[in-house]
């Protein structure tokens, strides 16, 4: 076989430790091809962006190396654009509290939602060394669907507000929506608002909220930060809850990146967990079925949630994570204040999620079909996987059946999470709404 190689990085992850890991992949690559007679070809150099001169159509497979997040266009160019099979490999990095350094799961999880919604069969792994005969030369897993729930229907609130502010990234087809198609699902209204007009709103206020402002200084470590992202990123809360009260929202999605920090000069991160914990959920990356999701868990739960990714998984255990947002009561301890770990701008918060019953949630459109997907655990007792927060999750059906079914099903990579057991009352949504029910590991 000849092999071509396609690995993908990003700058603002930590490019050494990519770099190595990239250099562990290609041994172990160089070993397996040695000793079966195969051809490696392609870069062998972290592909920071789009290199449209990287793409081979003359090999017999194309072998994706997610060694670090990145958005899914140009991985989903390459699959779509090749004739023979398509492989992606992602590696993991340890859990030892700091900084996610690769990140590399999430985007595993990114590009199979991409690859499903275009019917591009592929295989994948997901670790250090895997067997590689399976992974190029195996059977491709088959898609995994959703079945109709034959839980008694449960009727949801039919006239949310949705508000998206700005557009979603490049290369997130997770976070793409048809107002017309989400209308007729839910009810749900959106509204789309600009993302400079939320900038020009909170640097036109006198200053943050003193609500907020106390919250801030409540944290550990807030006295680190610089004053002046700190005084921007609480001033979008207020501007955020501005349009909140003037136009009745009931949940947001926000693009969060890159601009609130290279044009405003502060995190949305804090805000956000402050407005879940008052119930007005917020979805990053401008993701409205993940603000609807929200809302609609939050109703079920009658709880803050938290809209997360999976960013792990070891046979054993999951990690959820999102960069610091997640709503103050679910904090195990003490929450302390910290900056963005890839764009070292305040404020966020830090802590482990504190242990208990969890639900996950989706409204997904993966594989192009609206559905609703679950899964539950238990949020262990552990120490921090990685800054911001994040907590490791035990699910009930197996992290291995878990994570097979995510990329079978092309899963988005945002989940809902609230404490508790509302797996049945989730499937009663399904059945309400008319769509199929997707539990995942089942």
């Amino acid at each position: 076989m000849k092999i071509a190689l396609l690995p993908l990085g990003r700058p603002t992850f930590d490019v050494p430790y990519a770099e190595e890991k990239l250099a562990a992949m290609l041994a172990h690559l160089d070993a397996w091809a040695d000793a079966a007679g195969h051809e490696i070809t392609g870069p062998r150099h972290l592909l920071m962006e789009a290199d449209p001169s990287a793409l081979w159509a003359e090999a017999d497979a194309l072998l994706i190396l997610q060694v670090t997040f990145t958005d899914a266009a140009f991985a989903t160019q390459a699959a779509t654009g090749f004739a023979g099979p398509v492989a992606v490999w992602a590696v993991p990095e340890p859990r030892v509290g700091g900084r996610l350094r690769l990140n590399a799961f999430c985007g595993l999880n990114l590009l199979s939602h991409a690859l499903g919604l275009n019917d591009r069969p592929f295989t994948w792994a997901y670790g250090d060394t895997p067997d590689l005969d399976a992974l190029l030369l195996g059977p491709v897993q088959a898609p995994k669907l959703g079945a109709p729930s034959t839980a008694p229907a449960r009727e949801i609130r039919r006239d949310l507000r949705i508000a998206r502010i700005g557009e979603r990234p490049g290369g997130f087809d997770t976070c793409a929506y048809d107002k017309a198609a989400l209308r007729a699902l839910t009810g749900a209204e959106v509204m789309e608002l600009e993302l400079p007009d939320l900038f020009d709103r909170a640097r036109a206020m006198e200053g943050p909220d003193p609500r907020h402002v106390a919250q801030a200084e409540s944290l550990a470590g807030v006295e680190t930060l610089d004053r002046g992202e700190l005084d921007r990123s609480l001033r979008l809360a207020g501007a955020l809850e501005g349009l909140r009260d003037e136009h009745h929202f009931d949940a947001m999605a926000i693009r969060c990146w890159p601009e609130t920090f290279t044009e405003y000069g502060g995190a949305v991160c804090g805000p956000v967990s402050m407005l879940g914990e008052a119930r007005t959920p917020c979805a990053c990356e401008a993701d409205v079925y993940g603000a609807v999701t929200q809302a609609i868990l939050q109703e079920v739960a009658d709880a803050p949630v938290f809209l997360a990714d999976l960013v792990d998984m070891d046979g054993e255990t999951g990690v959820v994570w999102h960069c610091g947002q997640a709503p103050a009561s679910m904090a195990a301890g003490e929450m302390a204040a910290t900056v963005h770990t890839n764009r070292k701008q305040a404020l966020l918060l830090e802590f482990p999620l504190k242990p208990g019953r969890v639900t996950l949630f989706r409204l997904s459109q993966a594989r192009g079909r609206q559905q609703v997907i679950i899964a539950t655990g238990e949020i262990i007792e552990a120490p921090m996987a990685f800054t911001g927060t994040s907590g490791t999750l035990r699910f009930d059906r197996g992290a291995d059946a878990v994570l097979a079914d995510v990329m079978a099903s092309g899963l988005e990579h945002h989940m809902a999470l609230a404490y508790g057991d509302h797996g049945p009352a989730l499937a009663g949504v399904a059945r309400g709404l008319g769509i199929d029910l997707l539990e995942l590991g089942a």
